[in-house]
């Protein structure tokens, strides 16, 4: 097939700067060019280093890159922002959007695939041959969103990164027969080898004999960040006990100072010497820094979609203490994970877990062990497969 990737309009694919979806795309692209499967164009914002990478290369995906960074182009969004204050979207996304969709147009397709932004699909002209598949990621698509039914009915296939937000969909039609779950996967390799020894935990001042626990993720309320801190705080009587946190407030920013991260500032200044904050790290540094743990504590307080970090974590080897919003319990088992309930999170229950794998080193590796094997459950390479085994089938 021929097919057109619309992306999410806000980071560059290949995914120089991040994010799960570019990563997720990296990933069914790489699988496509191992294999020759379609002639696949993919429509990116533009940036520097992804308009220089070697992934442009290839024989059977090309990257169209549409200029949102230039002077003129920030003058023509600003003045399509003045004249369209209706937009579904942020105008910067459907200024992306409108300039791929130009492209797409002069070009004759077989399907449009796209990626988390299933309102594109109301734009796109009724008479376009091509088929129209979104790819959720998040909960974009239930029947509280606005023009719910118009978007479902524009797609011929929906693929869905968990039965969880498969369900969300079926709010809008519950005989559904659109809908199809393909799993997340990540890039095993990386996480279940011995890293390199890019970083150490002396680089964060960390000893040796340290229990470190990892959170990664952005810096932001709904992960549960600010009940992990308290649950530090609970710990007082271990020093040895520390916390490092992998992850900004935004794909691609360093630790920027929100107003969340001022207030945690503020209300831990006393644990500064227990919490290592990194900032964001690449994709590809990830695994180094999840090495350095004991154990893994993601506690999200908001209905993940599937949760990629704790799988990552779970590759690495990791015990994970994490909560059952959303589609986490889609990812762990009991063997590997100990699953707390999100919906009442109090910093207790963390603290409780945390203590339980500290004094039981035992269980720490059992768990660890199970988690590296159920971790195997989410190889890229399945991912691909089943992606465009599905596709397919629409």
């Amino acid at each position: 097939m021929k097919i057109a990737i619309l992306t999410s309009g806000i980071l560059p694919v290949p995914a120089t700067r991040g994010g799960a979806v570019e990563n997720l795309i990296d990933f069914y692209l790489e699988y496509n060019n191992q294999y020759h499967l379609h002639d696949i164009t993919i429509y990116s914002v533009d940036d520097e280093e992804a308009m220089h990478h070697p992934a442009l290369h290839s024989d059977v995906n090309h990257y169209h890159f549409v200029d949102v960074r230039s002077f003129g182009a920030k003058i023509r969004k600003n003045f399509r922002h003045l004249l369209n204050r209706e937009d579904y979207y942020h105008y910067t996304i459907e200024y992306y959007f409108e300039q791929a969709l130009k492209h797409i147009t002069e070009h004759q397709y077989d399907m449009v695939i796209i990626e988390n932004r299933p309102g594109y699909g109301l734009k796109i002209p009724q008479k376009y041959p091509a088929k129209i598949v979104y790819h959720i990621h998040n909960d974009f698509l239930n029947a509280e969103v606005k023009q719910a039914q118009e978007i479902y009915d524009r797609a011929n296939g929906i693929i869905t990164v968990s039965e969880y937000i498969r369900q969300r969909v079926l709010t809008i039609d519950n005989v559904d027969k659109k809908s199809k779950v393909v799993l997340n996967g990540i890039d095993l390799h990386a996480f279940t080898k011995s890293p390199e020894k890019t970083v150490n935990r002396q680089d964060y001042g960390l000893k040796e004999d340290d229990f470190v626990i990892v959170f990664a993720g952005r810096i932001v309320p709904e992960k549960g960040v600010r009940e992990l801190l308290e649950a530090l705080q609970e710990l007082q009587d271990y020093p040895d006990i520390k916390l490092l946190m992998i992850g900004g407030s935004f794909y691609g920013n360093e630790l920027e100072e929100t107003m969340f991260i001022k207030e945690l500032r503020t209300q831990f200044a006393n644990m500064q010497d227990r919490i290592v904050f990194t900032g964001f790290k690449p994709y590809q540094e990830i695994p180094a820094h999840l090495a350095l743990a004991d154990i893994a504590v993601l506690p999200s307080i908001w209905n993940e979609p599937l949760g990629l970090t704790s799988i990552e974590a779970m590759a690495t080897g990791l015990p994970v203490i994490t909560t059952d919003r959303g589609g986490i319990s889609e990812t762990v088992t009991p063997e590997c994970a100990i699953l707390l309930n999100g919906n009442k999170l109090q910093p207790s229950q963390i603290s409780k877990a945390v203590l339980d794998l500290y004094h039981h080193p035992e269980k720490r590796e059992i768990m660890g062990k199970a988690a590296q094997e159920r971790s195997l459950l989410f190889s890229k390479d399945r991912y691909a497969k089943e992606f465009f085994d599905t596709i397919a089938s629409f």
